[in-house]
């Protein structure tokens, strides 16, 4: 069952093992120890953080869970059986709710209307095929049609439209932006539009199908071939083998498109993204371009001088579809973008993209999901994003440590490969495709994310992602249908315990939460609070790390330390990721004492999550600390002044 999970997003796993191989050892090494002040390349995605001092904050909600009090959970459930939340639910008191962890930014998961079992046909919507869609609900990122909505979300879904415009207004009015996801690389196998703005033609409309590839069509075809749904993986059936007047094996498809994941075949594997099919931006079979290729000077231009090198350029017409459904919703008061598997699109369509949304906004947050280490500094550079997952590096690195199966030094190597592009490696500890914490597939504790997200959040100038009910510890138990336990189902309808929990009936106030659900809350607002707030966030770091292994003096590796600072503020983090405690005497060499300006003598330093004051002795240039820390505890030392 656990392939069935991973139908539509194990791409993201099968993609980064065979990218990891290739990408990793393109990365150089530097300086551990090396002090990283402020790169001013970065001033584009700087701007717009609404007033915080330091980083933002995306909190990831999956919208259509994030209201649902519906606690029944029956696997495979209907609408009705299990309930779903709306875009009403997310109240000026819930928001308020959310704006307390320091969030700047909401990003929204499975808004734009995709696939969907449930009937909307009253509305004017086509019914959606079981036999290629997953889950009862769908995946988000089978889109049906960018000029919409997922009608599920709407209390009227006549009126879908408007009521997500007002949400987006309540969430500017609660003072944060708003984030929806694009999925350029691919569409559902049924994409139809029935809200596109007059004039504009449907993906693949106007497509020669008598060809298997042209610089115009939208789509690839597997030309005489008609396509055929492809053979079940054991033990699975559209909605959990329920009767269904459209679950009958078939899908008409003439001629076949090449599937989401780039699949030839008229049949795909049932492993395939057989639900979608791959959107064609100017890359020929034989893996040819035939687009102009952006010059690798582009690098150090900024958005501006990018769209102006397009402005007459002939470029395939999935580029121009793609560039008027940003431009439709950044109209409509969206903020950013987080584009689906984007290393599968080429970098010069981004370019072409994003910096057309910049001339548009240039506060713009545009997010990528890429894995290729190799790429990112391509992304980033060429194709004009602000912030890319830092998954295969940092993440990973992380839960290796979390899990007790790495040292804390392979966190200083996989910090040091991306140290001249730190700002752009946004942090996360849980999203909708990795594995909850509490999970026992993960670290089976939630108290065992507490210096991972210290870590996480306070390292670097990067932003930290926060998805729905982690600050709750939610463990992902549940098994609703097309997936497996320990991820939160994306593709079910369901209720989210823990969240549900924080909900307390639409109260948004805990009221039926745990001591220790509560107490967790508070601790990730408290963090997310100091990565939001203070200044030495978006200045400079120094490793602590290996110093301290050098030096053993009672620190080991489970713990883990570094420094951030600017001139205003100085700041020292250190972690234990032990369950018990330590003790040792932690060193502050010479180089940052010096950095910091400090004549020999005591300083104290007050602990920012617990408001204790330590005292750091500096004798010969050198400092030193006497640290005592609990289990799983972390401190963040702000120099008094």
């Amino acid at each position: 069952m656990y392939n069935l999970t991973a139908l539509t997003h194990i791409k993201k796993r099968v993609i980064s093992i065979i990218l990891i191989a290739t990408g990793l050892a393109a990365c150089t090494a530097q300086t551990n120890s090396q002090v990283v002040h402020h790169i001013q390349d970065g001033a584009e995605t700087v701007k717009g953080i609404n007033a915080q001092h330091g980083k933002p904050v995306v909190y990831q909600v999956f919208t259509r869970l994030f209201g649902n009090t519906n606690t029944r959970n029956k696997p495979w459930g209907t609408i009705e059986e299990n309930g779903v939340g709306k875009f009403s639910d997310f109240t000026d008191v819930s928001l308020k709710s959310i704006k307390e962890l320091g969030v700047s930014h909401i990003w929204y998961t499975g808004v734009p209307h995709h696939d969907v079992i449930a009937d909307y046909t009253e509305f004017g919507i086509s019914q959606d095929d079981p036999d290629v869609v997953k889950g009862r609900a769908g995946s988000p990122y089978a889109v049906k049609d960018y000029y919409s909505v997922n009608p599920d979300l709407a209390d009227d879904p006549a009126n879908r439209l408007h009521e997500f415009e007002a949400l987006i207004q309540r969430t500017h009015d609660n003072g944060m932006q708003v984030i929806i996801d694009i999925v350029p690389n691919h569409v559902a196998r049924n994409y139809q539009s029935i809200a596109k703005p007059e004039g504009r033609a449907d993906f693949g409309e106007n497509d020669d199908t008598s060809v298997e590839y042209a610089k115009d069509n939208n789509f690839y075809y597997v030309v005489g071939r008609d396509f055929s749904v492809p053979l079940a993986a054991k033990g699975y059936k559209p909605l959990g083998g329920e009767s269904h007047p459209l679950a009958d094996g078939k899908f008409i498809e003439s001629p076949a498109k090449w599937t989401g994941n780039g699949s030839r075949k008229a049949q795909p594997d049932a492993n395939d993204w057989y639900e979608t099919v791959k959107v064609n931006y100017g890359i020929k079979p034989d893996g040819s371009y035939d687009f102009d290729r952006l010059p690798d000077n582009y690098r150090n231009k900024s958005s501006a001088i990018h769209a102006r090198f397009w402005a007459d350029k002939s470029v395939p017409d999935s580029w121009r579809k793609f560039r008027d459904i940003t431009q439709y919703w950044l109209a409509k008061g969206v903020d950013g973008f987080r584009y689906d598997m984007a290393e599968m699109v080429p970098v010069e369509f981004w370019s072409y993209l994003n910096s057309q949304i910049k001339q548009s906004n240039p506060n713009a947050f545009l997010l990528a999901e890429v894995y290729n280490p190799d790429k990112y500094r391509d992304y980033i550079a060429l194709g004009k994003m602000d912030y890319l997952y830092d998954k295969v590096g940092f993440y990973d690195s992380l839960k290796a440590v979390m899990q007790g199966q790495s040292p804390t030094s392979a966190l200083v190597n996989a910090q040091a490969t991306v140290l001249d592009i730190e700002q752009h490696m946004l942090h996360f500890l849980e999203n909708h495709d990795e594995q909850r914490i509490a999970s026992p597939e993960f670290a089976g504790n939630s108290e065992i994310g507490k210096p991972a997200l210290v870590v996480s959040a306070l390292i670097s100038r990067s932003p930290t992602l926060l998805y729905f009910a982690q600050e709750l510890g939610e463990d992902g138990s549940e098994n609703m249908g097309f997936g497996a336990q320990s991820r939160t189902t994306i593709f079910d309808y369901a209720g989210v315990p823990t969240h549900q929990r924080w909900m307390n009936q639409g109260k948004f106030d805990g009221g039926g939460l745990t001591l220790q659900e509560t107490e967790l809350r508070e601790y990730y607002r408290k963090v997310l609070g100091i990565s939001a707030s203070q200044s030495a966030m978006l200045g400079a770091y120094q490793d602590l790390h290996q110093v301290n292994i050098a030096h053993k003096k009672g620190y080991d590796q489970q713990l883990y330390s570094f420094s951030r600072f600017n001139e205003t503020q100085k700041m020292l983090v250190v972690s234990n990721f032990a369950t018990s405690p330590k003790n040792f005497e932690l060193q502050i060499p010479k180089a940052l004492i010096g950095q910091w300006g400090l004549p020999d003598g005591q300083y104290p330093m007050a602990d920012l999550l617990s408001g204790q004051t330590k005292t750091m002795l500096v004798e010969n240039q050198n400092g030193h600390i006497s640290m005592g820390l609990g289990s799983l505890q972390s401190v963040v030392l702000n120099l008094v002044d």
